[in-house]
Order: C-alpha cells, then sequence, then structure tokens
C-alpha cells in the first residue's frame, strides 16, 4: 500500500509515514503494566489517539490482558441527563466492547448481569464483570473532553477513584488500570453543576498519576520518519539536517512536523525541476506557505487566546515585548498556556515554538491593523527589479505617523510604534514574503525586524 503523510485523524503504520513513536508508546505503557490510572492530556492533534489505538493492538497480542476502548465525543446531550443514564450508557459500552471481544468468554453470564439503576449498581456490575475473567481488564477513553461539562462524568469518576482506592478488596475489584485522553488533565476539569455558583475545579480523580511523559518528537525520531519516505518514494535528503531543522521550527509538535513534510512532498516537490531530492530551501518554503493558511489547528490556537484574557496578555507581554516570566507551573494562566500547547517552561515560560510564535505575532499585529483601518498598496513600493523597496515602505511609514500623530499618542512608547509599522507592513509584502523578529536580540530589550521579499532578505 502507498503511504502518505498524515495530519488527520488517528495514524497506522500500514497507511502513513510515521516517526519513531517507541519511546512515547514504552513509556506509557509501562505506566499501564504499572496498573495506573492516568490522562494523556495534550493539546489538539498531538497523536494521543493514536497513542490510544497503539495501546489497544499491543495489549490485544497479550493473553493476561483484556482492553475495552471507548470514545465519549459526539454523544447526544440525552446520555447526560442524570447519573442513572449515563451510568446505564457507559454499562452498555462496557458490556457490548465485551460481546464483541474474543478474548473474554463468559459472555452468557455477562448477558444475564441487570443494568445498573444507579451508580453504585454500575460500581458493583464492574466488580462482576473483573469477577468473570482472570485477565488484567485496561479501559481506554478517548475524547474525555467532550463529556467535562457534565455532572454525571464527574460522578463516575468519584466512582471509580473509590474502587480505585478499595481494589484489594474483592467487592470493590475494578479495572486494573484506566487511561484516559483529551486536553484538560483530569485534575483541571471543570464541570457545569446543577447550580452555576457551585461551579469549581473537580477533586475526585486527585488519586490519578502525573503523565510527565515527553510527547514531542526529538530529531532523531523525526529523522526516521523520513528515512521511511526517503526509502518508499526514492527521494534523497540530508535527513539530519532537516530534522534539525523541523524540529527548529515545531519543537517536535507532531501535527506541525508531519504538515510541513506533507507539503514538501504533495506541493513542493511535484513542481520541482529536480524532484529527487529535498532541499533545506524546500523546508523553508514549506514553513512560508504553512504561516500564510488557515487550519484548524491554528483556529484553535487563536480561539483559546481570544476566549481567556489573561492569557491573551501573557502571551502578548512574552513575545511583543519581550517579558521574562519565570516559570511557575501551578500559577493557573501559565498551565492554561502549557495545556493548550502555547507554552513551554524551563526556568523561563517561552512560546511553544517559532511557528507558533510567528502565527500569534501575525495575528497580534493584523488586529492592530484592523483597528487602526490603514491600507497600503504593494505597487508603490516595488522597485524595478521587482525587489521590495524598503527606503520607500520607511518613508511613506514616517510621513503617515505625522499624518496621524497627536497629543494623546505621546504616551505611546517603542513597542506600540513598532506595532503599527509591522501592521503598515503587513500588506505590503503579504503574500510575497514575511517578517520576523530575531530572538537573540529582543533578549537584549531590543528588536531587529527581518524582512524577506521573494527571493530578497
Amino acid at each position: 500500500m502507498k503511504k502518505r503523510f498524515n495530519i488527520t485523524g488517528t495514524c497506522r503504520a500500514e497507511e502513513h509515514y510515521m516517526m519513531d513513536d517507541s519511546r512515547r508508546f514504552q513509556s506509557i505503557l509501562e505506566m499501564v503494566e504499572y496498573g495506573d490510572y492516568f490522562v494523556i492530556n495534550r493539546p489538539r492533534q498531538f497523536g494521543k489517539t493514536t497513542m490510544l489505538s497503539a495501546l489497544r493492538r499491543e495489549l490485544e497480542k497479550r493473553e493476561d490482558y483484556l482492553p475495552i476502548f471507548m470514545n465519549f465525543q459526539g454523544l447526544g446531550s440525552s446520555v447526560y441527563v442524570s447519573d442513572i443514564a449515563f451510568g446505564q450508557f457507559f454499562y452498555k459500552q462496557l458490556a457490548t466492547a465485551l460481546q464483541r471481544s474474543k478474548a473474554f468468554e463468559n459472555k452468557e453470564t455477562l448477558a444475564k448481569l441487570p443494568p445498573p439503576q444507579s451508580m453504585s449498581d454500575l460500581s458493583e456490575r464492574i466488580t462482576d464483570i473483573v469477577h468473570l475473567t482472570d485477565k488484567k481488564l485496561v479501559l481506554l477513553i478517548d475524547e474525555v473532553d467532550a463529556s467535562s461539562n457534565y455532572e454525571p462524568f464527574l460522578v463516575l469518576l468519584g466512582m471509580l477513584r473509590t474502587k480505585f482506592l478499595n481494589r484489594d478488596f474483592p467487592e470493590h475489584y475494578t479495572f486494573y488500570s484506566i487511561v484516559l485522553a483529551g486536553v484538560h488533565d483530569i485534575k483541571s476539569l471543570k464541570f457545569k453543576l446543577r447550580r452555576p455558583e457551585e461551579a469549581q475545579t473537580n477533586s475526585p480523580w486527585n488519586i490519578a498519576t502525573d503523565f510527565k511523559v515527553v510527547m514531542e518528537f526529538y530529531p532523531n525520531e523525526i529523522a526516521y520518519m523520513l528515512r521511511q519516505y526517503s526509502e518508499a518514494e526514492g527521494v534523497e535528503m540530508d535527513f539530519e539536517a532537516i530534522s534539525e531543522r523541523l524540529y527548529y521550527y515545531t519543537s517536535g509538535y507532531p501535527f506541525l512536523v508531519s504538515k510541513l513534510c506533507k507539503t514538501i512532498a504533495e506541493d513542493i516537490l511535484p513542481k520541482k525541476a529536480d524532484k529527487s531530492r529535498w532541499t533545506l530551501d524546500d523546508l523553508e518554503q514549506s514553513v512560508q506557505l504553512l504561516l500564510r493558511e488557515r487550519n484548524t489547528n491554528f483556529d484553535s490556537l487563536i480561539k483559546n487566546l481570544e476566549n481567556n484574557e489573561a492569557l491573551y496578555r501573557l502571551v502578548y507581554a512574552i513575545i511583543l515585548e519581550g517579558y521574562k516570566m519565570p516559570y511557575a507551573p501551578n500559577e493557573s494562566t501559565i498551565r492554561l498556556g502549557e495545556m493548550y500547547g502555547i507554552f513551554k517552561g524551563n526556568g523561563i515560560i517561552k512560546i511553544h515554538n517559532r511557528i507558533y510564535e510567528q502565527v500569534i505575532y501575525n495575528y497580534i499585529r493584523l488586529q492592530k491593523f484592523i483597528e487602526d483601518r490603514q491600507y497600503n498598496f504593494r505597487d508603490t513600493y516595488v522597485a524595478a527589479d521587482g525587489s521590495l523597496d524598503l527606503a520607500s515602505v520607511l518613508r511613506r511609514f514616517q510621513s503617515f505617523m505625522k499624518e496621524q500623530y497627536s497629543k494623546r499618542n505621546r504616551d505611546l512608547i517603542e513597542r506600540e510604534w513598532r506595532l503599527i509599522f509591522l501592521a503598515f507592513l503587513k500588506p505590503i509584502i503579504n503574500g510575497q514574503g514575511h517578517d520576523f523578529k530575531e530572538v537573540e536580540t529582543s533578549e537584549e530589550k531590543r528588536l531587529d525586524i527581518v524582512v524577506t521579499y521573494l527571493q530578497w532578505k
């Protein structure tokens, strides 16, 4: 079967070029073998569903394990109307999965068990099922965020926590391990309670094991995928150089790595004269194409900023003002930024990757441009040889500022003038180039701006 780079849904080794997932997989599998309850909590398109599928396939091969897979996405509101309704939905999913499993033998006895009429009944049914098999039952639930706004889900977690604490007693036997997958850490999920004033961060799952597995891919793991592609397609490349550059731009974010590779393979390479080789220039072009497009990943990134004012202000301070924020993992805004894949920290908080930094930077700048309602025409600033006449741009900007300046602007400081200039510049170079700030100099409280226009820099 011919393979391709995948950026949507579950990755399958027989269909897709995949990075080396052995490090991540072995670490998570070890947590299952220890009997942990945990959440693979990472941002969208980070490979959570792919990981659950891989766990399921591996456990199905083992004689002493029996995995049970559920997905809580797309459920109707009727299953959440009461604890009983949700408990019965959960039990039906559980029983159906076991009836279809070749590894579960006592299907007739299972069919005779009465459906639960309460959460306490569901607790007893789970214990009954555990007694029906000598295998270790592992519960895998994907998209738990879809249920995070409903109180019955909270009640379910509380019941499972109680059983876990008492699982050494036969009357409380339960799943050997539970693996949930979602954006949120289960400890930070918020729920809609019957009375809004009672809304709070839940605590019934505080027994959960912290998930510390690094889910980003390292350069050598990225190179593994490039070699697969190279061997299958007969395309040459400098694996080390390209994987290092991919990591440089993405910090190993799975979606971004695969997206850049997919663009080179499907959009850039077919148009080249030499279709037998990937180059660093191809990667640079792929980065620029990605920065110009709209996709669900970027939409989610911007939406999370728009919906969280404190997070937006902190991101603004870091990107636009060069603010150095000490890493405090328990601070709520920093924790939120990490959860959404915006931040990473090791002493100092940083934007997770350079592509996200540029996307956010462009977004803030565009907002400023829209506010000022100033429009420019590119042809005015293009030299005879097709290059950008940056001197003309600067002179026009100088005139613009003199025209628009008033006494109410006197308190504007350097960063705000800079934002206005970048907003002024955006429609001139849009589609033909880009601009970005040099991080090294911004650390010194000043900002150098690099502008590219076609082949000029």
